[in-house]
């Protein structure tokens, strides 16, 4: 490892700073630069020593400062709502949309009620981190007002992300397909949030079933390379206690997912209905009021003034109306007499202690003490696989899942004229579908139903009603854990590894159907040739096989179908064309496409 430290004096002064026995005021090191050590490994990875959690989280928002400050910025300025300052129209879209929110008024009514002193001072000590780095390195901020960053900043990172997490884009989104134009008839009804095409994995191995009597647990997420949700990889060592590796997002000043000295857990993305859409009566003598329990009632209005940078450089402020209703907030879609009025609810929405849960699930330190995190119901989603060194593996299918009547279908949109439709309370964490050390010596999730999470029959279905929208479907990545972890064998370490690594199909699912559908096509020359090649495909994905490449792209739209993404391809035979004219044209440098 290199050994660093913060700039404290002369002779420690990084690269770029001042030499002088006094450093001015605003480059003058705050106390917690003093206890804290960066030290990068020969890959760059930061690890972060210091007396207290605070004194970590100073040194975390350095390191990280100085390897992606724009994305941390960019983080601050889009909760914010100042994004439209950096990227135009598109970027005030995102602006209006935090004001419609409300991340301000949560934030700042609720940092010192809902939050304890000792996260606050993590969250500031992040955010000074992040001041004293600006102040050394003034060139690289993108709005000269910025500073300074505060410790509401960082909290309202997470109440920004987690409702987009949630799916309020794709929400959104389908509203805006439904929503007629001027003149048309209304018909059918929103689509339902698709499921997701990638994902992540996540499986974890009791001692029972491992060879040198650990328990095993992988922690393999799939995010973007770069932005506001691509992994940054650290290590958080305090003389406090806290001690926990792994990956964590741009402005987070903790460990997302990954392990401490005695503990670990991974997440997957889950797919629970977290937000319902009303469609409200609008009053037609007065379009400022909306009917509900056979009253009218007016909406909570504001102006939100949204500033924009047009044609790359002219600042101009425009304005919008923001509305809010009983359910939530309010937005509208289609034009003159086709306009649809909603409101939508959006399931943790004024819950600022998602970061706290996490801070205290890296400072775990057995079962007991993770699962008391975990009850704060403070991150409303994610698949938890869990592991520690007592010997003790979990799953706990975490959700923050509304209490809904039955008398309403939860799935479609809802009547917004009766309270009897907005929900107020939540299932508890201990009613959630969960698996703790199950016979089987395994639990896995892959983006798919909780209900197979130690194989099947780990959960009865029954028990959940349909209205907590968790889902029944089984990936494809999923049924590959299930096949190799759920013979019962002992594994080594170099087993579990491989069942990380494997890259095989398993049949009798979509995918056989598919290249059935594929194989038996009408066709000649160019689409033979594919067909020819793809009988080939021995079900394996290694990085230089022709006959997976050409699997992959064929069958692509057959997945999206299956998933509910889009119609099944019509005509085979020209899907199957399709992909194999793809493989020439997007070939590089060690990948034989071409034999």
């Amino acid at each position: 490892m290199t050994k660093r430290r913060l700039p404290l004096l002369p002779l420690l002064l990084l690269p770029g700073t001042l030499a002088c026995a006094t450093p001015p005021p605003a480059l003058t090191p705050p106390a917690e630069a003093r206890r804290v050590r960066i030290l990068r490994d020969r890959y760059g990875i930061p690890h972060l020593f210091g007396e207290r959690d605070a004194d970590v989280a100073f040194g975390l928002a350095w390191a990280h400062a100085e390897d992606d400050f724009p994305t941390i910025q960019r983080t601050i300025v889009m909760e914010r709502g100042r994004l439209g300052e950096l990227e135009g129209p598109d970027g005030a879209r995102s602006d209006y949309l935090v004001a419609l929110l409300r991340i301000h008024e949560q934030v700042e009514s609720g940092y010192e009620t809902q939050l304890s002193a000792e996260f606050r001072a993590v969250a500031e000590a992040y955010a000074a981190g992040l001041n004293f780095y600006a102040a050394r390195h003034p060139q690289e901020l993108l709005l000269p007002d910025l500073l300074p960053f505060r410790g509401q900043d960082i909290v309202a990172g997470f109440a920004h992300k987690m409702p987009f997490f949630e799916g309020l884009l794709d929400v959104l989104s389908s509203l805006s397909k439904y929503a007629p134009a001027k003149g048309q008839a209304r018909a059918g009804a929103p689509e339902q949030r698709p499921p997701i095409l990638l994902g992540s994995n996540a499986f974890a191995l009791a001692r029972t079933r491992a060879s040198d009597g650990r328990t095993h647990l992988a922690v393999n997420s799939h995010q973007p390379w770069d932005g506001p949700v691509a992994w940054y990889e650290a290590q958080l060592h305090s003389d406090e206690g806290w001690d926990a590796s792994g990956g964590l997002f741009p402005g987070s000043p903790m460990v997302l997912h990954g392990h401490n000295a005695r503990l670990g857990w991974a997440h997957t993305v889950n797919r629970p209905d977290l937000i319902d859409v009303y469609r409200l009566e609008i009053d037609p003598e007065n379009p400022g009021r909306y009917r509900l329990d056979g009253t009218w009632r007016e909406f909570e209005r504001r102006d939100v003034p949204l500033r924009v940078k047009l044609l790359g450089f002219l600042p101009w402020t425009i304005t919008r109306e923001a509305r809010w209703a009983a359910q939530g907030p309010v937005l509208e879609f289609g034009e003159g007499d086709a306009k649809t009025v909603y409101a939508f609810r959006i399931a943790g929405a004024g819950d600022l202690r998602a970061g706290e849960q996490w801070w205290r699930m890296n400072r775990a330190q057995d079962r007991a003490q993770w699962l008391d995190a975990m009850r704060m119901n403070a991150i409303p989603m994610f698949n938890t696989a869990y592991a520690d060194a007592d010997g003790h593996i979990g799953y706990v299918y975490n959700a923050l899942l509304p209490v809904r009547d039955p008398a309403f279908d939860w799935a479609g949109v809802l009547p917004g004229d009766t309270s009897k439709a907005i929900w107020t309370s939540y299932l508890p964490f201990d009613a959630l579908p969960r698996v703790e050390d199950p016979p089987r010596g395994f639990v896995q999730n892959a983006n798919s139903t909780p209900f197979t999470a130690s194989g099947p029959g780990a959960l009865d279905p029954g028990t959940f009603p349909p209205s907590l929208g968790i889902e029944t479907r089984e990936t494809e990545r999923s049924r590959r854990l299930l096949a190799l972890l759920g013979d019962g064998s002992q594994l080594s370490p170099e087993a579990f590894e491989r069942v990380k690594w494997d890259q095989r199909y398993d049949g009798g699912s979509w995918v056989d159907d598919s290249l059935a559908k594929l194989l038996a096509a009408p066709g000649q020359g160019d689409v033979a040739e594919a067909q020819a090649l793809l009988s080939r495909w021995d079900r394996t994905l290694p990085a230089d096989s022709r006959e997976g490449a050409l699997a992959i792209l064929a069958l692509t739209p057959f997945e999206k179908a299956h998933y509910g993404h889009a119609p099944e391809p019509a005509d085979a035979a020209g899907t199957l064309a399709g992909a194999a004219s793809t493989l020439p044209t997007n070939s590089w440098p060690g990948m034989p496409w071409n034999g």
